[in-house]
This record gives C-alpha cells, structure tokens and sequence, in this order.
C-alpha cells in the first residue's frame, strides 16, 4: 500500500491507524482527513480538514487526493454512539423505547451510516483498478442482528445494521466495476476511547483495547483479506460476524 486515505482521522482509532501504517509503509503517503485539521509528525501523514456533511467537499477532496494517484486503501472511523451538547438535547443510547427520539435516530444514521456511504460514493471510484485495493469501514458487534441477546441502544445497532447492508452492496457491485477491490466492515473491539469512555465499567478485564491495539490487530486481519472476503463483517480477532 502506497496510497492510503483515514477518514476520522483525529479520533482514537483513526490517529492510530495512521500512526500504525506510517510505521509499516514508511514510503506511503498517508492522507488522515478529519472535521478539524489533525497534527501529525510523520512526514509522510499528510493532513486535511474536510466536513463529512458537505458532499461537494467530499467529492473535491478525493478527486484531489486521487487525481496523479489512485487510492490503495481508504479506511473510514467515523462514527457516532454518545455526544454532549451545551444548546441541544445530549445523544445517548437509548435503554428502552420510551427514550426513542426521531431526531437522535436520525443523527445516529446520518453519522453511522449516510457518511460513510457519501464517502464510499466519491472513494470507490477512486481505488487502484490494477492491483487489490481496500475500503473499510469502523463498524461495530452490536450491529449485528443475529448476536443481538441484549437489546436496547436502538439507533446505534439499527444504524450499524443498515451500514452492513451498505458494505454488501458495495461488494456486490464492485465485483462487476473492480473485482480486486475488497469492501469490509471492521469491529474493532472495546477501545479505550471517548466514544467508549462512558461505558468502561461493563467491560471485562482484559478487553479495554489501547487504540494502537486495536488498529495493529485490525491491520493484521485486513492483510490476510482477499476479494473473496468483500461484503463481510470482521472483527480485531480475525472472526468473522455474521449480520
């Protein structure tokens, strides 16, 4: 991998996997994009501040980074499960009905899901056609619907769901356009970071990642993928979930 973009660039994971493919492709050049514009050391991370909610920008950025380069890998870790606002109604996960709203349903799908789908719109087209490519995008266990014993946290787990679909449609109609390319969704484990951060104390011991953990188990598992994993769901431990 020569050509490498990170979507989400300034969170935990996202800072990690660039750190982590900075080490392991020291001649790559590394485009860690994010909300605000993220500081790196490694010369060869180069940073850009982009809004994930403007299309257009979306669009312009990866049309620039891609326009003498084809993109080797695009990793995506963004997403959504709790936020506090100072003028607007906090996002939390939901525990039961009653706490369903429509508004944090949408922000739940718009972050977890919509994006990361505007990103793979421009993105995709965008991947090496010559040699075997990558689109990953950060998921999460609880998406899953055949593992789901617990309940609750409602828009979180239906957003999660849907981006799965997104993923397996994506595979299906990259096997047609690009059938080097592999399109995966990733769990990457509990990570000690602020998404997390509120629900630390239900993990067990022994299963609070370090995001250097994390993204180096995840880099492991995308190296050992080939097209005919595309469409799945795979976790930092090399299993795969099933939707």
């Amino acid at each position: 991998m020569q050509h490498i973009a990170i979507f989400g660039a300034s969170g935990a994971i996202g800072k990690a996997f660039c750190d982590c493919l900075a080490i392991a492709y020291p001649n790559a050049t590394i485009h860690a994009i994010a909300r605000k514009t993220p500081a790196f050391s490694h010369p060869h991370i180069v940073p850009h501040q982009l809004d994930f909610d403007d299309e257009l920008a979306i669009a312009a950025l990866i049309k620039a980074i891609s326009s003498t380069q084809a993109l080797d890998s695009v990793i995506v870790t963004i997403g959504l499960l709790h936020e506090s606002k100072i003028d607007a109604q906090p996002i939390a996960p939901e525990k039961s009905l009653r706490d369903i709203t429509a508004d944090q349903l949408h922000q739940y799908f718009h972050v977890n899901a919509v994006l990361p789908m505007m990103i793979a719109k421009y993105a995709l087209p965008a991947l090496n056609k010559s040699s075997q490519s990558l689109f990953a995008v950060l998921s999460a266990r609880v998406g899953s619907i055949s593992d789901n014993r617990l309940g609750g946290w409602y828009g979180y787990r239906m957003a999660k769901a849907s981006l799965h679909m997104g993923i397996k449609n994506l595979s299906i109609e990259l096997q047609r356009k690009n059938p080097n390319a592999i399109i995966v969704a990733l769990h990457p484990g509990t990570v000690d970071s602020n998404l997390s951060k509120p629900f630390q104390k239900n993990v067990a011991e022994g299963k609070l990642f370090t995001p250097a953990f994390s993204a180096q188990s995840l880099l492991k598992v995308l190296h050992q993928l080939t097209p005919k994993d595309s469409g799945k769901i795979w976790a930092w431990d090399g299993k795969e979930i099933l939707p």
